[in-house]
């Protein structure tokens, strides 16, 4: 029972436009208890992000339509998803493959023929890491006197998303960059937030939003 912990109610999203590979590896990681929903390309994967966030996104590099690289990236500039572990599967074994894989975003790079036990490894490692970050925000909560924000509160669309790229440690340039706005307009919008919920300074804004499960 320990074993299975990690893997229960786990769903990952396997990308691949290999149907045989897609069936091998549904079906051994369905075996060791994990539910697989599948997609042929990145940009059938972007449709099944939509409507369903997955635990982990296992990815092939190479594919019609969009690549692995492109997919990665809407991933990480999508607040909802940002946060999903992506393991790349390969048939490209030079370092310098893997060092753009890593930079564009993955979390793990695997390159193809690769063991299935070191597979199953690879996703319990990364969604174990991905357990023990979401545990901070109780023990930062520690760190730091409450925060007394009205419950009132109300953000604009634009506000929300600031405020979770301020979660993720983004500098005002960063945000503004992501967001192609000047860094000024992103300063105003930090500001009419601190604003609102009486909050002293960017530090206390992205306890706030984390605590708020907004990030």
């Amino acid at each position: 029972m320990k074993e299975t912990s990690v893997r229960d109610h786990k769903r990952l999203l396997l990308i691949d436009d290999d149907p045989n590979l897609i069936l091998l590896v549904k079906d051994y990681l369905e075996f060791r208890g994990y539910e697989v929903i599948t997609a042929e390309n990145g940009r059938e994967a972007l449709e099944v992000l939509e409507l369903d966030i997955p635990d982990m996104i296992i990815c092939d590099v190479m594919m019609p339509e969009m690549d692995g690289y492109a997919l990665v990236q809407h991933v990480r500039e999508d607040a909802r998803t940002n946060w999903i572990p992506v393991l790349f599967l390969s048939a490209k074994g030079q370092s310098q493959d893997r060092v753009k894989g890593l930079n564009t975003g993955a979390d793990v790079y695997m390159v193809k023929p690769f063991e299935p036990e070191e597979l199953v490894a690879q996703v319990e490692s990364s969604l174990k890491q991905v357990s023990r970050i979401n545990l901070r925000p109780s023990k930062g909560s520690e760190t730091g006197p409450k925060l007394h924000v009205p419950p009132e509160v109300e953000l604009t669309p634009t506000e929300l998303k600031v405020v979770q790229y301020v979660a993720r440690g983004l500098a005002n340039r960063e945000i503004a960059e992501q967001m192609k706005v000047s860094q000024r307009t992103i300063e105003s919008h930090v500001s009419n937030m601190l604003g609102k919920t009486g909050l002293h300074n960017r530090t206390e804004l992205a306890r706030w939003a984390i605590e708020s499960e907004m990030a």
